[in-house]
């Protein structure tokens, strides 16, 4: 440990549908950070895109309602200012590391890491262009296929082919009678529904476009259950034992409510039993897509194992949850890295790509036109 704190910020809320969910995780790594080694500073950003100040942060982080904070708060913000929304990151020279927490837009599409790169500060999580690609569901699933990791057929509907598209077409293409309707850039199951008749399709279909412009119409596996395994790293990545999810009866798949609204009846098993070879296969496919999609410090990957114990990669979490119910540290926690460790070592992984990053741009040298002009007649 060194005499001087690292000063790490933490950035949560945001203007999705996850923003008390990002509040939660925001929490429960506050409370897991070593004080002794850390100074913290909040930045909470509102529904409408505003980041707060420190202490007013700390406030809602204390137990004041946000609604009246932000009342009080943003009214005297200068709308006229081009860069009221992030004008209170204003401190951040004093920040060393920034550890955002932002579900779903803004978070975990490439934004906010946008701004931190433009602010030449660390941050916990993937680059800008390997969160843009994993939150986008049909780019993610082209590269996988690309790349020789097993996933599920799907067509892909957007507002101009919707009408070419109805559920009669798309289920003999896909061969199933089962579909599962979903935006391609959503988290946390919004907009998603399962459908096996003209109605449900229509009906699934008008809500997904709702949230999206692209919609993944995939296939059903028969039988799944799902998995998840956690990865932590940058070039040389590790993977955590793998965990299922049980929803309870009558629920299709794991939805919004029972992730973060009542799951009390949602039965997790860390670490469920698979044949090994299929525990073995599931960590070779997530550590190359983690490679493949070049993810920086960690995500969650969700796999469906079907009934014939075939592993299908479904869905990549470039920032998880660390709410008392998510998996991402529960799953280290069972592989042995307590929840204050992972944060050490998340932080250490942020510096780790900042430092290695300015290297490269330290590096590279322009080459002068003189010297273009001779690689362009070698061509």
């Amino acid at each position: 440990m060194t005499d001087k704190k690292q000063h790490i910020a933490l950035l949560f809320g945001g203007d999705s549908s996850e923003h008390d969910v990002s509040k939660r995780s925001a929490h429960n790594i506050f409370d897991a950070m070593d004080k002794d080694k850390y100074d913290v500073s909040l930045f909470l950003v509102t529904k409408d895109g505003f980041i707060l100040d420190d202490a007013s942060s700390h406030r809602v982080f204390a137990g004041e309602a946000e609604e009246d904070v932000v009342a009080e708060v943003v009214p005297k913000l200068d709308r006229e200012q081009p860069l009221a929304p992030i004008l209170n990151l204003d401190s951040t020279k004093k920040i060393d590391a920034f550890f955002p927490i932002i579900h779903g837009n803004l978070g975990e599409d490439g934004t906010i890491q946008g701004l931190l790169r433009l602010l030449q500060k660390p941050y916990v999580g993937s680059g800008v262009q390997a969160s843009a690609l994993a939150y986008d569901k049909d780019f993610t699933k082209k590269i996988l296929t690309a790349t020789g990791v097993r996933n599920t057929n799907y067509v892909l509907v957007t507002p101009g082919n919707v009408t070419d598209w109805d559920y009669a077409k798309i289920s003999q293409k896909l061969d199933s009678k089962i579909l599962f309707v979903k935006p391609s850039r959503q988290g946390s199951s919004i907009g998603i529904h399962r459908v096996e008749n003209e109605a449900e399709y229509e009906a699934g279909m008008q809500d997904a476009l709702r949230y999206d412009t692209k919609i993944l119409v995939e296939e059903a596996i028969e039988g799944p259950e799902e998995v998840e395994i956690s990865i932590l790293g940058n070039e040389q990545p590790e993977a955590s034992k793998i965990g299922a999810i049980k929803v309870p009866a009558g629920d299709a798949f794991y939805t919004y409510d029972n992730k973060f609204v009542d799951a009390s009846a949602v039965q997790f098993t860390i670490p469920v039993e698979l044949p090994q070879p299929v525990s073995e296969e599931i960590t070779r496919m997530a550590l190359r897509a983690y490679q493949a999609l070049e993810l920086k410090g960690m995500a969650r990957i969700d796999f469906l194992v079907s009934k014939d114990f075939t592993p299908y990669l479904g869905e990549i979490n470039t920032l998880p949850g660390f709410t008392n119910i998510s998996l991402y540290p529960q799953l280290w926690e069972a592989t042995g890295i307590s929840y204050t460790e992972l944060i050490d070592r998340l932080i250490e992984l942020a510096k780790d790509e900042f430092k290695r990053q300015a290297a490269i741009l330290h590096d590279f040298k322009p080459l002068q036109a003189k010297d273009q002009k001779k690689v362009y007649k070698a061509k």
